[in-house]
């Protein structure tokens, strides 16, 4: 791939990180070595497009919420929406990121962008089930000109790959590819609201 793009687990067995990696890009990276990923005995994908998105309820209290608290549920759910889009978007060939603007920015959602626009120029569409899980706050910058809110999640894209958009058939990838990994967020409190600004998967299996 020569244009500015993430690379990552579907497309080998260890993450390649460079500038502004993003989760999505990292996943997409398998595109790059699509064109000779086809083999002869593709099948017909039957993986359902439905996402499967689990988040840590927060604890129950019968002390009203702080306003850090009433933060944190807030992004959790931001990121919730942010892969649920990510999904719509990716499993749509001729599909825009309208949805998608409403909960990624900056560096999250030019890779989104960028990488979903050369997936689907190839004839590629990504199908299945992405599963976000064990996400946590690990940081808070509430008082900065621009809030942020760090996150650490578990992401597991095994069940999420490509297939050819005119025929749904897989597309074959890597079979040592790092599918479950840790991943590291940023997002930032914009005045349309909170956005995923970066996503940055990490060497780390979960």
């Amino acid at each position: 791939m020569t244009r500015q793009s993430t690379t990552g687990p579907l497309a080998s067995g260890t993450l390649r990180t460079r500038t502004h990696l993003t989760a999505l890009a990292a996943i997409l990276c398998a595109t790059a070595a699509l064109a000779g990923c086809s083999s002869g005995d593709e099948t017909t994908a039957t993986e359902s497009t439905a996402p499967i998105v689990t988040m840590p309820a927060l604890p129950a209290s019968s002390a009203p919420a702080g306003p850090e608290t009433t933060v944190k549920k807030t992004v959790l759910d931001v990121y919730q929406g942010y892969w649920r889009e990510m999904q719509a978007y990716y499993a749509d060939r001729d599909g825009t990121t309208a949805d998608l603007k409403q909960y990624a920015a900056s560096e999250a959602l030019a890779s989104a962008e960028n990488d979903a626009e050369y997936a689907h120029g190839r004839g590629r569409i990504y199908i299945g089930p992405v599963v976000v899980s064990k996400s946590t706050v690990t940081g808070t910058d509430l008082g900065s000109e621009t809030p942020k809110v760090m996150l650490s999640s578990c992401l597991d894209v095994s069940r999420w790959r490509p297939v050819i958009a005119d025929t749904r058939k897989p597309v074959g990838l890597p079979t040592n590819r790092l599918t479950k990994y840790l991943i590291a967020s940023t997002l930032e409190k914009w005045p349309q609201g909170w956005r995923v600004v970066r996503d940055e998967p990490q060497d780390k299996r979960c």
